[in-house]
């Protein structure tokens, strides 16, 4: 007898605002390492990833009209719908970019409840990775969403050392990690986007309802 695998869904939020960016990089490969972790566990997965640079704009709309528009809303949609989700930032002023807080300030606040999430950061020098632990996991811990035990940072030294460095070494640990939860849980199911029935702004100003 057969038995058929489960597909899981794994929402990759990148905050990086270059292209291409070593935020992206990281969070790519990432996605890539639990993607084979998951195999090894008899799952399938697929990746759907949010790239932030293409919602700035939707999301200082979501601010200031209180309703994010329908690629914003899609973009929330995949990642509080998803199985895991992947979050990577590079770090800007000791913290998290203020593009990627904004996406973050966007959901309900029970979105990611009991959601495994991956974080990962990125910046120029080591000194940086501490941000990792004094900003996003604390931000994701008062979203109470699961944080796996392993986050990645990655300085620019870093990338010399291949898929055989101690950055490949935590990127393997980490999606092993994260693989390990997302097994042990049943598949997610979509929620039903709560602004589906909301009149656009335009439409708002427009009179129409």
């Amino acid at each position: 007898m057969t038995t058929r695998s489960t597909t899981r869904t794994l929402a990759v939020v990148s905050a990086g605002l270059s292209t291409p960016s070593s935020t992206r990089l990281l969070a790519d490969r990432l996605a890539a390492a639990t993607v084979a972790a998951l195999r090894e566990r008899g799952e399938d997965a697929v990746v759907e990833v949010v790239e932030l640079r293409e919602h700035a704009r939707d999301l200082a709309d979501a601010f200031v009209t209180g309703f994010p528009d329908a690629a914003l809303r899609a973009a929330i949609g995949t990642v509080t719908g998803a199985d895991a989700v992947i979050a990577v930032t590079p770090v800007f002023t000791a913290s998290y970019s203020g593009l990627f807080k904004s996406f973050v300030d966007v959901l309900e606040e029970d979105a990611l409840t009991g959601t495994p999430v991956l974080l990962g950061a990125t910046a120029g020098t080591a000194r940086h990775s501490l941000v990792l632990e004094h900003a996003m996991r604390p931000l994701f811990a008062h979203l109470r969403a699961v944080t796996v035990p392993t986050a990645v940072f990655a300085a620019s030294e870093d990338w010399a050392g291949g898929d055989g460095g101690e950055l490949g070494r935590r990127i393997v640990r980490a999606a092993g990690e994260l693989a390990d939860v997302v097994t042990g849980r049943p598949a997610s199911a979509r929620p039903a986007d709560p602004f589906a029935d909301v009149p656009s702004f335009e439409d708002l100003l427009r009179g129409r309802s």
